[in-house]
Parts: C-alpha cells; structure tokens; sequence
C-alpha cells in the first residue's frame, strides 16, 4: 500500500476554502447577534412595536458575518499565495524552529579555535585586559 501525497490542489480546493470562510462569518454572526440580544423577547417587542431606535440585531449581524466571511476568505487566499507548491509536498525531517548547520570556514578548524577567535577579539578592544587598566604613575 503506497502512501500518496497530496497535491496543493487536493490539499486546499476553492470550495473549502469558502467553506471555511462561511463557517467563520456565520459564527460571527451569531454570536453578534445572541450578544446584541437578538432572541430576547424585549429586544423582538420593541422591533415588533416599532419603539427600537438602533440598527436591529439580526441585521448587525448579518453585516458583521458578512464582513467576517470576506476578510476570513481574504485571509486564506493571501496565505495560499504565500506558500509555494513545491513546499507542499516536501516531507520535513527535523523540527522545524532547529537553526541549520554552520559549515565550517576553513578545514581543520575546530570549535576551540573558534573560540580564541573570540577572545582575540575581545582583548584587542581592552576589555577584561589586565594591561589596559589606568595605571598609576
């Protein structure tokens, strides 16, 4: 049984994404709407009576599901131009956060002798010198 990998088209098709997209904006807006008090029988009197001065719950919350559905699909498009296919299918074999291998910059060098690079550097700039110290004549 062979393992295929899947292609970037297969990975992320158009109609899932406005899925995801439409999943985001229609829990925008209930939760727009149970917070604005949409279902409440004192909110749903006053529209009913004509005395409600605002913008109504319901249609608050279709705006904002409306612009959370947009900016959620905005989003996902932004980000799957970002990643490049090749990337996709590419299997990853070390953590990801790990920095990769210095080379070294010449051959033979060790890690002490890099070290005394160091500290070469640090002495000629005087510091930790016993010699660069005022004297006191």
């Amino acid at each position: 049984m062979t393992d295929q990998k899947p292609t970037r088209r297969e990975i992320l098709r158009p109609l899932h994404l406005l899925g995801i997209a439409l999943a985001c904006g229609a829990f925008a807006a209930v939760v727009t709407m149970v917070s604005t008090g949409a279902f409440t029988t004192r909110v749903n009197t006053a529209l009913a009576n004509g005395t409600y001065e605002d913008l109504p719950p319901v249609t608050l919350g279709l705006v904002v599901g409306g612009i959370s559905f947009i900016v959620t699909l905005l989003v996902l498009a932004m980000l799957m131009l970002a990643v490049s296919p090749a990337q996709v299918t590419k299997t990853i074999d070390k953590p990801v956060l790990l920095e990769p291998k210095r080379k070294k910059s010449r051959k033979g060098a060790t890690a002490a002798e890099g070290t005394d690079d160091a500290e070469d550097a640090g002495a000629s700039s005087g510091i930790g010198d016993a010699d660069s110290a005022p004297s006191a004549d």
